[in-house]
């Protein structure tokens, strides 16, 4: 059993607008290493297996905590307004003339269905 904490920063972008974003993380772990000749044991669910003849390689399970405990919704600032839909401009940085009040003609199928 290994327990430690990882500390650092991770770049990401951010899911409104794609903006580069860094972000810090900081989590205390506890990984399980089991050896492969032990009986019956499989690399599942947090339990790590490792050949007892080599060095315990610590990269991969810490870098599985990492993914797990890494924020998948990163956003630059509360008040980003992203991208259009439409157009795909910034918002943050660059105005534009489209309207949401378009019908996306890829629906236009389904608004007949719903007309009938």
């Amino acid at each position: 059993m290994v327990r430690g904490s990882v500390k650092g920063a991770l770049a990401r972008e951010c899911r409104r607008c794609l903006k580069p974003v860094q972000r810090g993380f900081e989590h205390d772990l506890t990984v399980v290493f089991v050896a492969s000749d032990s009986a019956d044991v499989e690399d599942d669910d947090g339990v790590h297996v490792y050949d007892p003849s080599d060095e315990l390689d610590l990269s991969n399970a810490v870098r599985e905590e990492v993914i797990f405990t890494a924020d998948p919704y990163v956003v630059c600032g509360p008040g980003c307004q992203g991208l259009c839909p439409r157009c795909g401009v910034n918002r943050n940085t660059d105005s534009c003339d489209c309207t949401l009040d378009e019908p996306d003609p890829r629906w236009e199928a389904l608004r007949a269905l719903k007309e009938k």
